[in-house]
């Protein structure tokens, strides 16, 4: 599977939009589930 590269954000860069699938089968649209002034997100994809 090809990756693609995906560049690294600074700070003060606005965070890219995106959907997630929760394990509940919602979804949550990040940014904008989240109204805070201030938000940490650590993703972890997992390896097989």
């Amino acid at each position: 599977m090809a990756q693609t590269a995906t560049p690294k954000l600074d700070q003060g860069d606005l965070f890219p939009g995106m959907t997630i699938s929760l394990l509940d089968g919602s979804r949550l649209t990040l940014p904008d589930d989240l109204n805070a002034d201030f938000t940490v997100f650590l993703g972890y994809r997992g390896k097989w």
